[in-house]
């Protein structure tokens, strides 16, 4: 038994060369092919130059995402089509009816996503005028303004905020049409126009210090309306979209610059505002808030009122002679036009005391 396993085993000398000359090809596998069938339908092709052309939109193409979902969609109906007529093929139709029915749904939801935003008309023009410039998509504004807060109105003469009793915790505003006044103990200030902030530096302030009171009284000079937020709710939105919060920090602190400007310039009106548009600094914001609402912890509101309002185009309507203003004999009264040389210089004159 071992003899004939033994003789069946050939030796290979390690000098010996084949000969490939006289060799015959033996097939290595029976599924090599060796007649190429006939070239495939049209259908065919036409399916598989969808899928080359959805896979070459650039990335930077806006709609590229909806043209690639859609040509995947076309090319997988026409292989549908072609295994179906053509090829009479179970597993390609099922396979690709899959396909369809799932880049056909995110086609739709893509077409979804993008489609037109209506914007309540009463919230068109704030939108045009304080949002879009800052490039807030119309559905995120529609977010903002749909869930957590409401439209109100109020009638002339009715006051929106009463001056050290309102609290200043509860809501943040837009003023969409009309005109309010904000006054101090009487005295007028100025002027909140449509697509501004009502209460924009109390809001400021609350973020330092809490429970505080309005300093100001605002009042409706017109029939007025007005977007209202809930504050603690805005601020629960605001933290959960970074880039409407940055955009807020940007509209109050231009608000608050406005009036600021809206304080130096009564005569300062709506349009005159528009183009005011100036990056607000620290030192503005805290101007503001040092009239709005730090004026009242001094002894003598008048005195107090007057004094901030020292030098600007204002204080003349406010100045009246009283007698516990005292003047030093040293100074000149500061004038509007007048800014410099406030000291008078010495007199060569001045007569020596005997």
């Amino acid at each position: 038994m071992n003899s004939i396993e033994a003789s069946s085993i050939t030796v290979t000398p390690l000098n010996f060369i084949p000969d490939l000359s006289n060799a015959t090809s033996v097939p290595l596998n029976e599924t090599v092919c060796e007649n190429w069938r006939e070239i495939h339908h049209l259908v065919f092709h036409m399916a598989n130059i969808c899928f080359a052309v959805g896979l070459v939109i650039p990335t930077t193409y806006n709609l590229h995402m909806i043209v690639l979902r859609v040509m995947l969609t076309i090319g997988c109906a026409l292989f549908i089509i072609w295994a179906t007529l053509f090829r009479c093929a179970l597993d390609i139709m099922i396979w690709n009816s899959v396909f369809l029915i799932i880049n056909l749904l995110h086609c739709i939801y893509l077409l979804y996503k993008r489609r037109p935003i209506k914007i309540d008309k009463e919230l068109s023009s704030l939108y045009k005028r304080m949002f879009e410039p800052l490039h807030v998509p119309p559905e995120l504004f529609q977010r903002l303004t749909g869930q957590f807060c409401n439209i109100q109105t109020l009638k002339t003469g009715q006051a929106y905020a009463a001056e050290d009793k309102t609290s200043v915790d509860d809501r943040l505003s837009i003023l969409l049409k009309g005109k309010m006044k904000v006054s101090y103990r009487g005295h007028f200030l100025h002027n909140i126009y449509p697509c501004a902030f009502i209460d924009s530096p109390e809001y400021r302030s609350t973020q330092m210090n809490r429970g505080e009171t309005f300093q100001v009284s605002i009042t409706a000079d017109d029939n007025c309306k007005f977007l209202c937020w809930s504050r603690e709710r805005l601020a629960y939105f605001l933290e959960s979209e970074p880039f409407l919060f940055e955009i807020f920090k940007y509209l109050i602190g231009k608000d608050i610059t406005n009036k600021l400007y809206s304080l130096n310039d009564p005569t300062l009106n709506d349009k005159t505002s528009q183009k005011i548009d100036r990056q607000p600094s620290l030192c503005s914001q805290l101007s503001v808030m040092q009239m709005r609402n730090s004026m009242a912890s001094s002894s003598d509101g008048e005195e107090g009122l007057q004094n901030f309002l020292r030098g600007t185009s204002t204080a003349s309507s406010l100045r009246q002679p009283s007698p516990c203003l005292r003047t030093s004999p040293k100074m000149k009264p500061i004038e509007e036009s007048v800014e410099d040389d406030v000291f008078e210089p010495p007199s060569a004159t001045t007569s020596k005391a005997p």
